[in-house]
C-alpha cells in the first residue's frame, strides 16, 4: 500500500465546502468518487484544509492510500478526466506512508479578493467581494501589523468553534492594491465623472453602511481620512495572509476587520484592542466566502 499526495485546485461555488456531507456535493466527495472509479478501490482522501462552502483553492492538499500501479507523478493525468470541470489535480506524487497533511509543520497562504467601484464586474461576481467604495490600503496594512505573530485569536474566530486553544501564529499579512485602469471608472451617470464632493459623500456612506449590523460598533473609533486616493478607477484589493494554521473563519474575519479599517470606520490601532479583548463581537464582519482562496500549503522539504 502506497500513500499519494494530491494538490487540488477548485472553484468552490457549487460545493458545500471540502468535507464530505450526506446528500450534498463536496470537494472531498468528488475526489473519493473519482479515485474509486480510477482504481477500483474504496478510497477516502484526507484533506489538509476543510474549506467552507463557496471558498476556492489553487492548492489545497489531500492524501490517500492505494495499491494502484500508476506512478505518483502520473496520477493527475489519470484522475482529472474522472473529475468535474471545476475540480482539477494540479500536482501529484508519492509520499512517505506516515505523512499526514494536517499533523505536520506547514505554512498556509490564503488570499481574500475584493473589487471596488460603482459597478461590480459580472465575470468576477463569484470570485471576489464587491464594495462600492474605495479602500485605504495604507491604513489596512498598518492595522494588519498588529495581527502578525503568535496571539490568542479568539476575537477572530467563529463563536461556535470548539478547539483546544485559540492561539495561532500569523507569519505575515499584506494588503495589495491594483487599479483596473480603463475598466469601469467611477461615475454618477454614463460619461460623467463623479465630483470630489460626491466621492467624499460616498466614502462617508461607506463608513456608515459596511458592518452596520455587525457587532462591535464603536463611534469613538471612527476617523476621517487626511487625503483620498486620487485614482478614480476601480481597485482590485488582495489581502494575503500567511500562517502556520487558522481557526474557523479566521481569515474571513480578519478580512472583514481590515475592510472596516479601509473604509475609515476604525483607526488601525483599534485592531490591537480587538485582539486583546478576546471578544468576537469586537471584530469586524465575517467577509463573504466567495472572495477567499486557499493559495497554497507548503510542507517541509523532506516530503516534497
Amino acid at each position: 500500500m502506497k500513500r499519494f499526495k494530491l494538490t487540488v485546485a477548485y472553484d468552490g461555488t457549487n460545493y458545500c465546502g471540502w468535507q464530505i456531507q450526506p446528500s450534498a456535493p463536496t470537494i472531498e466527495g468528488e475526489l473519493n468518487k473519482a479515485l474509486c472509479r480510477l482504481t477500483g478501490e474504496t478510497i477516502q482522501v484526507i484533506g489538509a484544509s476543510r474549506t467552507d462552502a463557496g471558498v476556492h483553492a489553487y492548492g489545497n492538499v489531500a492524501v490517500f492510500d492505494s495499491d494502484t500501479p500508476i506512478p505518483g507523478e502520473k496520477l493527475l493525468f489519470a484522475l482529472n478526466p474522472h473529475l468535474p470541470e471545476d475540480i482539477r489535480i494540479v500536482d501529484s506524487c508519492e509520499v512517505p506512508s506516515d505523512f499526514h497533511p494536517r499533523y505536520c509543520d506547514t505554512r498556509k497562504t490564503y488570499e481574500y479578493h475584493i473589487q471596488t467601484g460603482r459597478t461590480p464586474l459580472p465575470t468576477r461576481r463569484l470570485y471576489s467581494h464587491w464594495l462600492p467604495h474605495r479602500l485605504d490600503v495604507a491604513a489596512m496594512n498598518e492595522a494588519a501589523k498588529y495581527l502578525v505573530g503568535t496571539h490568542d485569536f479568539k476575537s477572530f474566530c467563529a463563536a461556535q468553534t470548539q478547539v483546544k486553544t485559540t492561539v495561532r501564529t500569523v507569519l505575515g499579512i499584506a494588503v495589495e492594491e491594483r487599479f483596473s485602469d480603463g475598466v469601469i471608472p467611477l461615475m454618477k451617470n454614463i460619461g460623467e465623472q463623479i465630483t470630489e464632493e460626491q466621492e467624499s459623500m460616498d466614502l462617508r456612506c461607506g463608513q456608515q453602511s459596511y458592518g452596520q449590523q455587525s457587532h462591535g460598533q464603536h463611534p469613538d473609533k471612527i476617523f476621517a481620512p487626511d487625503k483620498k486616493p486620487e485614482n478614480k478607477h476601480p481597485q482590485d484589493i488582495i489581502i494575503r495572509v500567511e500562517g502556520e494554521g487558522f481557526l474557523y473563519n479566521m481569515v474571513r474575519i480578519i478580512s472583514g476587520t481590515l475592510i472596516k479599517v479601509g473604509l475609515h470606520g476604525w483607526q488601525p490601532e483599534y485592531v490591537k484592542e480587538i485582539l486583546a479583548s478576546r471578544d468576537r463581537t469586537r471584530a469586524g464582519e465575517t467577509a463573504p466566502a466567495k472572495g477567499l482562496f486557499l493559495k497554497k500549503i507548503e510542507y517541509p522539504e523532506k516530503i516534497r
